[in-house]
């Protein structure tokens, strides 16, 4: 996700851009987070998707709640050699439960669903989700070019950018609970809206919301 910062800085170069305004959800919305954070000079607005999506890798890991562990069963599995082999194997029917667990009001269809599921067979797929999740919960190397920022973001800094938190109702990867008290970390008057009816995957349930959420930033 370091290196994604890095990417996100390249593309807004790439663009011809001095500053731009951010959304993301997920690995996306950690991305934009640590970018705000970084290289605030860089990044006019946030939306983020999830409230403060930055991990401290360098800590020891704090259990959640039991349904949330619960939730949670394919991050415990992906750092054993048997969940590597399952994704390696089942990486269509994995990732289609997950989808279905992250949101459950959301009907996707199977032709939605494929035009994603092209990008599984990446022959880098599995290695890349593999290692995420093993180093954010101490089983893997991070890369050693980002010590320095990994130290930095696991004191939990601020964000300082204006910025807007949506967060979808019925998300089980992030529910929207635990964020209430991470309001400190964003600007004062940041906006945090919980979008009813809205799973884990908000830019493709209500792009409106999205979208919305973007254009009242840059007002």
């Amino acid at each position: 996700m370091r290196a994604a910062m890095t990417g996100v800085a390249d593309f807004i170069d790439a663009l011809g851009l001095e500053r731009a305004a951010l959304a993301g959800y997920d690995w996306g919305g950690r991305a934009a987070c640590i970018a705000a954070i970084l290289a605030p000079a860089r990044v006019r607005a946030l939306v983020t998707i999830g409230g403060y999506n930055v991990q401290n890798t360098l800590a020891q890991p704090i259990p959640a709640s039991a349904s949330q562990e619960r939730a949670n069963w394919y991050q415990w599995y992906f750092n054993t050699e048997r969940g590597r082999l399952g994704l390696e194997q089942n990486r269509r029917e994995i990732c289609r439960l997950l989808w279905k667990d992250w949101s459950p009001s959301w009907r996707f269809d199977d032709a939605t669903f494929d035009r994603t599921a092209r990008s599984f067979d990446n022959p880098d797929f599995v290695s890349v989700v593999i290692h995420s999740y093993r180093v954010r919960h101490g089983n893997a190397p991070s890369d050693s070019r980002f010590d320095e920022v990994e130290r930095r973001l696991a004191s939990r800094p601020p964000i300082t950018v204006p910025t807007m938190i949506l967060h979808g109702a019925e998300d089980t990867v992030g529910p929207p609970g635990p964020s209430e008290g991470e309001l400190s970390q964003f600007p004062p008057g940041t906006e945090r809206r919980v979008v009813p009816g809205v799973g884990h995957f908000m830019p493709r349930e209500r792009p409106a919301v999205v979208v919305d959420a973007l254009l009242k930033m840059l007002q």
